[in-house]
């Protein structure tokens, strides 16, 4: 059999086993490592067995526990409302304010956890119910939540980057950086759609009645105190690293310390919010790093195969594509798969071909990994089967149906679309920030 059918069937094995329900890591761990002692015999165990050791060795996947944990003292300590009331009081006077000002909870949730699901599950729960009892229109702010809650995977400390920086052998840090500035544009882009959109049918987002917007201004300052937090915690440990006092699994630390001090400052660092912020750490980690695991061990085999040279050769020599055709491709491939697979998924699932091949076309792969998860996040929310669409659905009140969801997120798909097409095209706009803070 060539090498060629051996990764088709490989391919074909795991996808057929991931439709049977099985969990990623188990599908993809489970081909790996079959492949690799049905290819080189007993010595075929030695694969697997080094990836473990590999993933154990990696100092800067410390980082993930400690990250995950600020977030969920962040959330459960409901930090999180405070961040809201403030961009009431503040947006409140401008057409779609409310719309706005959650686009902004969005960009600081993004900045305290680093995963989607804990936007979505915020603003679907705060931000949706009072924007849909001040007179905004469903449709808009259903979108809102979804593209906003889409930042999670983007805006530092992202838990993507740190998985795609494991597969990849990338700098975390660096990848960080590439995605504060696409993260901040995205974000921007979506608040100017919003404002000019209320412009132009003001009935959509309303401003809020007069004796909401007359507050002293002694309250709103406290409040602006109170919500920015969150940014201050985040200032304290990204300032450091960036400044080079500190490496990247310090500043981690830092800010979960930070984040701890500020609940029990509080007053909100109660047993109950300790121990589900302990318990979610732990299975989200234990989670990532068996993904993890499971891609080294599948990407492994596939470098022993040379089955990246051959796909290499097929797109290059024979069927005639240049480089910047084969990179669209793959961006279309990760939104087809986006429809019935999560961002880890996709990304462990094509890692090992997608990874080498950008390599050797002559690609950034610091820019790469921001253009895959700006396009996973398009993925996420493209009709029929995104993830996201379905995750709103189970969060959503009873008045929004799936119809109203799915007509919600075309614009906001239209507005992603433009910001990765400013990326593609202008890749400065993530190599920019980590080439400013690495070469000084």
């Amino acid at each position: 059999m060539s090498y060629e059918m051996i990764a088709i069937v490989m391919f074909s094995s795991m996808m057929l086993m991931m439709m049977t329900g099985q969990r990623v890591f188990g599908a993809i761990g489970f081909v790996g490592a079959i492949a690799g002692v049905l290819l080189w015999g007993p010595g075929g165990t030695d694969i697997p067995f080094s990836s473990a050791m590999k993933l154990m060795k990696w100092y800067p996947l410390l980082t993930l526990p400690m990250f995950v944990f600020m977030g969920y003292i962040l959330s459960e300590s409901r930090i999180a409302d405070d961040l809201y009331r403030m961009f009431h009081v503040w947006m409140g006077p401008v057409r779609g304010g409310l719309a706005i000002g959650t686009i902004g909870l969005m960009v600081l949730i993004s900045a305290m956890n680093g995963l989607s699901v804990a936007g979505m599950a915020i603003g679907a729960t705060i931000a949706l119910p009072e924007l849909l009892r001040r007179g905004y229109d469903k449709i808009m702010v259903t979108g809102v939540i979804q593209a906003g809650s889409s930042l999670g995977i983007l805006v530092p400390p992202s838990v993507v980057l740190v998985l795609y920086a494991m597969i990849a052998r990338q700098p975390v840090g660096q990848l960080w950086l590439a995605g504060v500035l696409p993260g901040l544009l995205m974000a921007t882009l979506f608040i100017l759609y919003i404002y000019l959109r209320c412009r132009m049918q003001p009935e959509l987002g309303p401003v809020l009645p007069a004796e909401e917007r007359d507050v002293p201004m002694a309250e709103k300052l406290r409040l602006l105190r109170a919500g920015l937090l969150p940014l201050a915690i985040f200032a304290v440990m990204m300032i450091p690293f960036i400044k080079g006092w500190t490496s990247l699994v310090e500043s981690s630390a830092v800010g979960a310390m930070a984040a701890l001090l500020a609940a029990i400052i509080k007053g909100r660092m109660t047993r109950q919010v300790f121990e589900v912020s302990v318990r979610q750490t732990l299975a989200i980690s234990c989670m990532f790093m068996w993904i993890i695991l499971a891609a080294l061990a599948f990407g492994a085999i596939f470098d022993g195969l040379g089955a990246v040279k051959a796909i290499e050769s097929l797109f290059t020599e024979k069927l005639g594509l240049s480089p910047w055709m084969i990179l669209i491709l793959m961006q279309l491939s990760f939104i087809v798969m986006g429809t019935f697979l999560d961002d880890t998924a996709m990304l462990v699932i094509v890692a090992p071909l997608y990874v080498p091949l950008v390599d050797a076309l002559g690609f950034d792969l610091i820019w790469y990994g921001v253009l895959y998860t700006i396009t996973t996040q398009i993925a996420y929310m493209t009709p029929p089967f995104g993830y996201n669409l379905f995750l709103m659905r189970a969060m959503a009140p009873p008045e929004i149906g799936l119809r109203d969801i799915y007509r919600s997120i075309i614009p906001f798909v239209f507005v992603m679309t433009v910001a990765l097409s400013l990326v593609m095209i202008f890749p400065q706009i993530a190599l920019w920030l980590p080439g400013y803070v690495y070469g000084n």
